[in-house]
């Protein structure tokens, strides 16, 4: 499953809940099971990454933070 650029962190973890969902209900036959499955691991792959980019970012703001700090002392 191809996930737009453009898709939200909080849809993105919407989307992921509603598979979790569907998955736990034990409705959904092997195929569909497999395809929600796959679906899943992409957007939790994804979620995955859009934090990790936030984390990197704190770091790096709060880094600019700090020495911002320690050069009006």
């Amino acid at each position: 499953m191809a996930i737009s650029k453009t898709t939200t962190f909080e849809t993105a973890i919407g989307k992921l809940n509603t598979v979790i969902e569907r998955l736990e209900s034990g409705e959904e036959s092997l195929d569909a099971s497999l395809k929600l499955f796959e679906e899943g691991t992409a957007l939790a792959a994804y979620c995955y990454q859009k934090l990790n980019a936030a984390e990197q970012k704190i770091k790096e703001l709060t880094l600019e933070e700090d020495s911002g700090e320690e050069a009006e002392d």
